[in-house]
């Protein structure tokens, strides 16, 4: 009986501890170059950037945040002291988790924060050999092939990381990291790299901040994707009359549309290549619509007369919440849309080069 008694409070015993510390966190760390008396912070982002929730000392060159947290959530830890900055962000949830800032920092103890740590250590790798890449394009005496070659890689990197982003969200779909990740990143990725690990989220997140609007986006470049039928909409022009999408593509045999910003340089570039291109067949049935991110209508229409875009024009001054932008998934501008005269979408995101070779094929 003493036995059995002895065994079953043991029992109990482990039970309530482990109990106890999984509705718990205890946050434990160390800081390159710091000492004792140093101030720690773990913080949130916030719309204004990190707030403090919490401080601690260091004593005996650690720290550490002990606390309750409902679900795992990306916070941060940083510190600060004269010239030298660390910071680490990380899961934080009920469990032991270690931290160690620095250059470079690292966190572990959980499968949140021991795979988002990979996926850190993966995209770092893929960035250091990049900057190897470039610093190897500054050398004296490269010739033109093998600075050609060193593009290639170059671009190979950024695939590479596309590629790792893609497979960790994959792998923690079912968890706070794959959310996170596609929530703050999914811009490094295509719309079909993006498609799939949406069908893969549990059904619950799909309506958060982000997600739905991801979910969106999918949804317009599946909609306008070349083969697509147009979709119409309607703005502004410079005189401030009411137009239509619909009032100029069946004119022409086909039309681009081109959206575009005054206070976009990357535009403002593109437009004089893109009036060579207008000039050059406006006379065999090619049109352009110019769809304006502005905000403020000076602007934009003194950028028509000085850039010389003698073509029609629209916007309703919404900046990125251009109603045109979100129909068509535009996330980056200048970006051309060229429509067929029974509103076939051809092609998308065509610059003033790539179309002028269209153009050449479909208006002989």
């Amino acid at each position: 009986m003493t036995k059995r008694f002895i065994y079953a409070a043991s029992v109990a015993a482990i039970l309530l501890a482990g109990c106890s510390s999984s509705h718990s966190y205890k946050v434990t760390g160390t800081v390159e170059g710091a000492a004792d008396g140093d101030t720690v912070l773990l913080q949130e982002r916030t719309a204004n950037g990190l707030a403090p929730m919490d401080t601690a000392i260091i004593r005996n060159g650690k720290f550490t945040f002990t606390g309750r947290q409902d679900s795992a959530v990306n916070r941060y830890i940083t510190y600060a002291k004269g010239n030298r900055q660390h910071l680490n962000d990380f899961f934080l949830e009920n469990s032991n988790i270690q931290v160690q800032l620095g250059h470079p920092g690292k966190v572990s103890g959980t499968p949140n924060n021991d795979a988002y740590q990979a996926f850190i250590d993966q995209m770092n790798q893929s960035v250091k050999g990049q900057r190897e890449l470039y610093a190897a394009m500054q050398k004296q005496g490269i010739t033109d092939e093998e600075r050609k070659g060193l593009l290639e890689q170059i671009n190979e990197k950024e695939t590479e990381r596309q590629d790792i982003l893609a497979k960790c969200i994959h792998d923690n779909i079912q968890n706070a990291v794959g959310l996170h990740l596609l929530s703050n990143f999914n811009f490094m990725l295509d719309p079909e790299q993006l498609a799939p690990l949406l069908e893969r989220l549990p059904e619950q997140h799909l309506a958060k901040e982000g997600i739905a609007e991801l979910v969106q986006y999918v949804e317009a470049v599946k909609k306008t994707a070349a083969g697509q039928k147009f979709t119409d909409f309607s703005m502004q022009d410079p005189e401030g009359n009411t137009v239509k999408l619909s009032d100029f593509i069946g004119k022409n045999k086909c039309t681009a549309i081109d959206f575009w910003a005054s206070w976009c340089g990357p535009c403002r570039r593109e437009i004089p290549e893109l009036a060579k291109v207008y000039e050059k067949y406006k006379g065999k049935g090619f049109g352009i619509v110019g769809v304006s991110l502005d905000r403020d209508k000076e602007d934009w229409v003194n950028a028509i007369k000085e850039l010389k875009m003698g073509w029609a024009h629209m916007s309703d001054l919404k900046f990125w919440e251009c109603e045109g932008a979100q129909l068509y998934a535009v996330r980056s501008i200048p970006h051309l849309v060229l429509v067929a005269q029974d509103g076939t979408i051809l092609e998308r995101g065509l610059h003033a080069k790539e179309l002028d070779e269209k153009l050449v094929e479909l208006l002989k």
